[in-house]
């Protein structure tokens, strides 16, 4: 095949095509390797990447071992927030510039387990934090539907590598979006599992940091519901682990009479840009087509309180998990700014604070729980604003509102993170400048095979990552 055939597959099509024979993985490798150079250097996704003599040697070894699982051969780059063995991973801080892990992580070890070979890693914030991809170790990531506009994050990097067909599939996390944002404004799918689907590490608290998870990403629905196969099952070191299922054999669904409900801007709660609303209101009617029946709902929960109980509880943990390097003048001097705000808004919180957080979290998930009897799923839109220009750090306002914060034009994100709710971030098209955008179709905790059924059939319809930007 030519390289553009194999490098625009699905990681479905390349692992069945390698199954059968038809396609060596080293033939997969060489066309991926041409690829990276070739689109690469304009948007910055794929960092520290091994020696291109090393990886077409794992690729040639591939070509002649007995297949190791549904990845077998397909090329991978991993989130730099994830360690993997032999590959530099920095987090996206200087305190990491220089750091090559020993071993993997969990999610590492599976998908390296199945085969995957790990070309690199994908970029992301420092600390992951915030949705626009830069740090001072490997710059910007750039959005290829508008080389001066940002890719969002957490894992812009990843989204980007997948719009360039530098990858087939990839893995992301998300915490306020991380997997969803970039997904969406980069016309690919995120998937946010369940919390507990896919389980980390046993590091650290294990008990209170359960708004975190990590996921798949892909240009098919398939694809990530297969990739999601590959991460998910449960880590007996951690609590509140789900096992797997085999969702990529679950993508059918009837959507006719299959109730969905709209909440827009959160009945005016959250400013949003011009055009998002509409474009997530012309994929509404996708499934409308379908036989949906879609309907607005209005906000079902206070948007200040959830803004409480996320922000108390997101400080918290990251001045738990941050402190020894806070405490370290050296240390704290390499840290970036909104990581700083951070760390010192989560050192004020006292226990009354968290614990009404933690009620606030929890009347939350009571009383979405009870919309999901009414819904088989609920719409929001994937962002507040349009990619913005890749210079600033953040949007300092939407409409002509201040941002109090440095991510709260993400608080579009939150219901779903509070939750830990499966969630899967959808293309429903372009903008007036052509830049993509998405919305985040969710549904209840451990409906995982139903979001991404009723997903597969709006990508049947639609196939939006059919279409390439203009980088390609």
């Amino acid at each position: 095949m030519k390289d553009m055939d194999l490098v625009g597959l699905s990681a479905t099509e390349l692992s069945r095509l390698i199954a059968s024979r038809e396609v060596r993985p080293s033939e997969v490798m060489e066309a991926t390797l041409a690829r990276v150079a070739a689109v690469n250097g304009a948007v910055n996704a794929v960092v520290s990447m091994p020696d291109a003599e090393l990886l077409m040697d794992q690729a040639r070894a591939a070509d002649e071992a007995p297949r190791a699982g549904w990845l077998h051969g397909v090329p991978m780059a991993v989130k730099d927030l994830i360690a993997v063995r032999g590959i530099r991973t920095t987090w996206g801080s200087p305190l990491f510039a220089d750091h090559v892990p020993e071993r993997d992580d969990l999610l590492a070890a599976r998908m390296r387990a199945a085969g995957a070979i790990f070309i690199g890693k994908t970029n992301t914030p420092e600390w992951g934090h915030g949705s626009h991809s830069f740090n001072p170790v490997h710059g910007v990531t750039r959005n290829p539907y508008g080389l001066d506009r940002t890719a969002g994050g957490s894992s812009g990097g990843a989204a980007v590598a997948l719009a360039c067909r530098m990858v087939s599939v990839a893995d992301g996390s998300d915490m306020m979006g991380s997997l969803r944002n970039p997904a969406g404004w980069n016309n690919v799918y995120g998937f946010r599992p369940s919390y507990g689907l896919v389980p980390g590490q046993a590091v650290g608290d294990t008990f209170l940091a359960t708004m975190a998870t990590e996921g798949p990403m892909a240009r098919t629905v398939e694809d990530v519901a297969r990739l999601l196969e590959v991460q998910a099952g449960v880590n007996p070191e951690v609590p509140f682990g789900r096992a797997g299922e085999p969702f990529g054999d679950r993508l059918s669904v009837e959507m006719k009479g299959r109730r969905i409900g709209w909440l827009g801007d959160w009945g005016g709660a959250w400013q949003v840009e011009a055009g998002i609303l509409d474009l997530c209101e012309a994929g509404l009617r996708v499934f409308a087509d379908m036989g949906a029946v879609v309907e607005p709902v209005a906000a079902p929960y206070p948007a200040e309180k959830l803004w409480f109980a996320w922000m108390t509880i997101r400080a918290m943990l990251n001045a738990g998990d941050k402190q020894a390097m806070y405490a370290d003048p050296a240390k704290r001097a390499r840290i970036k700014p909104e990581s700083l705000w951070e760390i010192e808004q989560g050192a004020k919180v006292t226990a009354a604070d968290f614990h009404a957080a933690s009620v606030i979290r929890s009347k939350w998930y009571a009383r979405v729980a009870r919309l999901f009897a009414d819904y088989d799923a609920l719409v929001l839109p994937v962002a507040q604003v349009w990619p913005f220009p890749v210079e600033w750090r953040w949007p300092q306002a939407i409409n002509g509102v201040a941002m109090d914060t440095y991510h709260r034009w993400m608080e579009v994100m939150i219901p779903v993170g509070l939750a830990g709710l499966p969630c899967l971030s959808l293309p429903v098209g372009f903008g007036a400048q052509g830049l993509p955008m998405g919305m985040q179709i969710f549904g209840p905790h451990g409906a995982d095979a139903r979001v991404l059924a009723m997903g597969q059939q709006y990508h049947l319809a639609t196939d939006w990552p059919g279409r390439r930007p203009p980088v390609l």
